[in-house]
């Protein structure tokens, strides 16, 4: 089991409070996408004084780059769950995710319930339900390099400097054709659910998920379901960031209301 050290390799926490929490936010990025991706969320939720806020690093990227990246999604959410299961076992808990990161969220929180520690709420952005099929053609793990550019580019996902970067973007392949490869071959079974209730947030020309897709993330709760649908594409949230932030908030401020004291 990894120690404390390799804990804090996985988990980024970007703003420190004087105060005790209340709750704990966790967030898992998008395919290719890293932590520092939701650093403006631990500064921006109004909430944040009583909210812990942490980001999944995932392994291969950024420094871990000399780790290997994950190539299974379940063995990703198996050792995030791990490494969660010992931050402060009796703190409510509320996991993000977006695009892969909503599938490997859902996954942790599975894990994490089976285990009697069910997050208050879980947030799936940006992704058609966990048992949708895919269509065969559309995967890009297999393809080679400029195609899994391509794709990024479409999807609007990186900085352009970053995808016109050639050294850049050398260094990220790896990462981005694993975590390609880790979602387009993961699908959970029709009956997998959590207990907890499913919040689900997408952009209504997301090139990767329709909103009937986003609203099939229902048959995977036994709680309660909601669903908000904002303009814009797969990384909607970027420009939808107060709204999405508003949400947060309301759930976050019912959670850190009934935490113990």
């Amino acid at each position: 089991m990894p120690d404390t050290i390799d804990d804090s390799l996985w988990l980024r926490r970007y703003r420190q409070t004087d105060a005790v929490p209340a709750a704990r936010l966790v967030c898992f990025p998008h395919a290719g996408g890293t932590a520092p991706f939701y650093r403006p969320v631990a500064f921006a939720l109004r909430t944040a004084d009583r909210v812990d806020v942490l980001a999944v690093q995932y392994p291969g990227r950024q420094d871990r780059r000399r780790e290997d990246p994950v190539t299974d999604l379940r063995e990703l959410a198996a050792r995030s769950a791990e490494v969660l299961a010992r931050q402060q076992p009796d703190l409510p808990f509320v996991l993000f995710g977006h695009s892969m990161g909503a599938c490997v969220a859902f996954e942790v929180a599975r894990r994490l319930e089976a285990e009697g520690r069910p997050p208050a709420r879980l947030f799936v952005s940006g992704r058609r339900g966990p048992a949708v099929v895919q269509d065969a053609a559309a995967a890009v793990h297999g393809l080679d390099d400029d195609a899994i550019i391509a794709e990024i580019r479409r999807l609007d996902g990186s900085a352009s400097m970053v995808l016109d970067d050639p050294d850049l973007m050398a260094a990220a392949l790896p990462s981005l054709r694993a975590d390609y490869r880790a979602i387009e071959t993961y699908r959970a079974g029709p009956t997998d659910a959590v207990s907890c209730p499913i919040t689900v947030l997408t952009g209504d020309r997301d090139p990767k998920t329709t909103v009937a897709e986003a609203e099939e993330w229902r048959a995977h709760t036994t709680g309660a379901f909601d669903l908000h649908v904002f303009p814009g594409g797969h990384f909607y949230l970027t420009d939808q960031m107060p709204a999405v932030l508003d949400i947060l908030d309301r759930h976050l401020t019912t959670v850190t209301a009934t935490a113990p004291a």
